[in-house]
């Protein structure tokens, strides 16, 4: 579950850090706008491990670069995520990644998975998709474990675009990892 906190307010990193800390509670900001989030669904970070899985097996044998589970990615004081599963190639990692451990750039390739509530989908599908549009991600997928479908959206002209829509009868590919092929369903398992 997750609320946005404000309407008025320009939230920033800083805003964050005096927050009290709770368990299984995160926050993230979209353009200075404050998101709180519960803790996922069961279902909802199994759906993240096995994409994980399939990204991290695929990265052993291409050695192109690695798969990360809810990394920090901190774009600004006003622009502070954390996506669900990211892949990162190694040339970006090196330049990108700060001394605490989190991204301050965009990786090649960003997964939300959707939990539910309209102001989660909200942020996954309208925000975060315009936050890293901005930012430079060259493919965003948006998956939904309740209804088993990937929504997978590529960089053209400088725009995040919906390319297609996968269900768990079909294979995705992509551009980005060459030779990457995984049935779907793998991910619903």
């Amino acid at each position: 579950m997750s609320e946005a906190l404000t309407d008025t307010t320009r939230w920033t990193r800083a805003d964050v850090e005096l927050l009290p800390e709770h368990e299984g509670v995160r926050y993230e900001i979209i353009d200075g706008e404050l998101f709180m989030t519960h803790a996922p669904h069961w279902n909802h970070q199994r759906v993240c491990g096995n994409i994980y899985v399939a990204l991290h097996q695929w990265s052993l044998s291409s050695r192109q670069g690695e798969p990360s589970l809810s990394p920090g990615l901190l774009f600004s004081e006003s622009d502070d995520v954390i996506p669900d599963v990211v892949w990162i190639s190694k040339e970006r990692l090196s330049a990108l990644i700060d001394q605490a451990g989190h991204l301050t750039g965009a990786p090649e390739l960003v997964v939300e998975v959707l939990s539910s509530g309209v102001q989660n989908e909200r942020r996954d599908r309208e925000a975060k998709l315009k936050l890293y549009q901005v930012k430079g991600v060259r493919e965003y997928w948006i998956v939904d474990w309740r209804i088993k479908q990937v929504e997978i959206y590529r960089r053209e002209r400088a725009q995040l675009r919906q390319v297609e829509t996968l269900t768990s009868d079909d294979e995705l590919t992509t551009p980005l990892l060459a030779n990457f092929a995984c049935n779907v369903s793998q991910f619903f398992l």
